[in-house]
């Protein structure tokens, strides 16, 4: 497995990295059984970068790498995402990254992951009602006690990434990156290398989208997404269409080619693929083996047309602080 520096002076990660969220959350019911078999698979090819958030099927996703890492802890780097909140209806309350609710949101991770630290620990948006500062200055006191290695941040827009990096080195930035979802490029990417954080790429294949896949069951989040609806959604097929034109000329998949855009864009680039299933998984590594010139992906980026909708719905949308600073 190739290997990147999470960041200038980060820890050593694997080139890609294991979405677990799909696993408890959001997409319908998942196989638990399949679930721990794929994370198996994964740490046994040497991706052992898992992502998840304490909030992916109320702790759920937590509970169960935990039992998936029974014995194997040591093999793996946990990256966890934290602050928002959940009713019992699963419905979202917004965010808490105050410094005390952030301490008791470690201290319930860290007892359903059953390990005494998390790799890389970041807030999964950035909070109005708490500055950035007071934030990460709690995540660092809990690097110094050692029950955090790495410190991250998710979706955060340039000003909030300074802010941080100013705090606490930032290992990474976790943020939607896509042959499709290009917005980063113009003002995100550029602060991030200048301050040495790596990217942790979510949304690769713009929630399944760029494979073909469908909302599958009325609890499949995708079927509010904008992407996924009425004109949009039959517009983007032919977005599929020109994908999978280039993969078969390349002998490849089109989640191929889509991961191996994403990976040709930087050293500092780690994509984080949403597989469910050991199938999805294998598929997703053979992006590794993809050597596209500049000439092929310049083909690639010219024929694949701009995907219709934004990537959330409005309200979600007016969280992104990453979308208010570009």
């Amino acid at each position: 497995m190739r290997t990147k520096n999470l960041g200038r002076n980060g820890p050593v990660v694997p080139a890609l990295g294991l979405g677990c969220m799909g696993m408890s959350d959001f997409y319908g019911p998942a196989d638990e059984n399949e679930s721990i078999a794929t994370i198996h698979a994964a740490l046994d090819a040497g991706v052992n970068l898992l992502d998840t958030g304490d909030f992916y099927g109320m702790g759920h996703n937590e509970m169960l790498i935990g039992r998936a890492l029974r014995d194997r802890r040591h093999q793996a780097f946990i990256a966890v995402k934290f602050g928002a909140l959940r009713g019992p209806d699963n419905a979202w309350g917004g965010f808490d990254l105050r410094p005390a609710a952030l301490k008791n949101f470690l201290a319930y991770t860290l007892r359903r992951l059953n390990t005494d630290y998390v790799d890389l620990y970041q807030p999964c948006r950035i909070d109005p009602s708490c500055p950035i500062e007071d934030t990460i200055g709690a995540i660092a006191d809990l690097v110094k006690a050692g029950w955090v290695r790495h410190i991250g941040l998710s979706e955060a827009g340039p000003a909030n990434i300074r802010k941080a990096a100013a705090v606490h080195p930032i290992a990474a930035l976790q943020i939607e990156y896509s042959l499709v979802t290009r917005g980063i490029e113009a003002a995100i990417l550029p602060v991030v290398r200048e301050l040495g954080i790596g990217v942790t790429a979510y949304g690769v294949l713009s929630r399944g989208l760029l494979s073909g896949a469908r909302p599958s069951s009325p609890k499949d989040f995708r079927g509010h997404f904008p992407r996924f609806a009425g004109p949009n959604l039959e517009s983007n097929q032919h977005v599929v269409a020109a994908l999978r034109d280039i993969a078969a000329k390349h002998n490849a998949t089109a989640p191929q080619i889509a991961i191996a855009w994403v990976l040709s864009r930087g050293e500092d680039i780690i994509p984080i693929l949403g597989a469910r299933r050991r199938d999805q998984f294998h598929e997703t590594l053979g992006a590794l083996q993809l050597r596209l010139t500049p000439a092929d992906l310049a083909e690639i980026e010219s024929t694949v047309p701009p995907v219709s909708g934004t990537r959330y719905g409005a309200d979600q949308m007016n969280w992104l602080d990453s979308e208010k600073n570009t």
